[in-house]
């Protein structure tokens, strides 16, 4: 098992269902969110696959105003295996930061990250360009990790910032190995964690 100093559970989970739930209830609630919407795209009730449509990062649409685009992609997902990997990364990584920045700060770095990552995608990828997923929000969590190592050392032990710092090159070296990945959305999902850890150290 790996601790933040204090006791705080980095990567194992060991709760109950129910435990889980009422430790990291943020967690707990965007999983929620990514499995309805995902249900919600592949049940016959919306002609055309609306929600995908609606809430799917389009740089065009963006321009055009649709700014909830910039928001919504981090919560759509292209498929099962997308949406469980995804969920499944944000089940391992989230609950720890959730617990020891609480719910406010969490939040903020989940969604300013993928903000942020959604924003470069806009500025740097082609007006055509469709997106969804959360990797840029989680990558933003591998940010703040990485922030809490070079600003907060007393926070983490060598061996869980080592573990960390793998983990992370592991991630760069898979968005660029992988296809149909959101380059830009990952590297500024990270550099937007590691940015928002720079001003919320103590």
């Amino acid at each position: 098992m790996m601790f933040l100093r204090g006791g705080i559970l980095i990567f194992t989970r060991t709760e109950s269902f129910r435990e889980f739930i009422r430790f990291y209830p943020l967690v707990s609630l965007i999983v929620t969110i990514h499995i309805f919407l995902y249900i919600m795209t592949v049940l016959p009730i919306f002609p055309n696959y609306w929600f995908f449509e609606q809430l799917s990062g389009v740089n065009l649409y963006i321009m055009e105003g649709e700014l909830w685009r910039l928001v919504t992609p981090a919560f759509m997902h292209s498929g099962f295996s997308h949406m469980l990997f995804n969920s499944f990364s944000l089940i391992l990584f989230g609950p720890a930061l959730e617990r020891m920045l609480g719910g406010g700060k969490f939040l903020i770095i989940y969604l300013g990250s993928g903000i942020f990552a959604n924003i470069a995608t806009l500025i740097l990828e082609p007006l055509t360009y469709t997106h969804v997923g959360s990797s840029g929000a989680i990558f933003g969590l591998f940010g703040y990790y990485i922030s809490m190592i070079v600003f907060q050392k007393n926070k983490l032990t060598a061996s869980h910032s080592q573990v960390i710092i793998t983990l992370t090159v592991v991630s760069l070296i898979m968005t660029f190995l992988e296809p149909n990945i959101n380059i830009t959305a990952h590297l500024f999902g990270l550099l937007g964690g590691f940015l928002l850890g720079s001003l919320f150290k103590r």
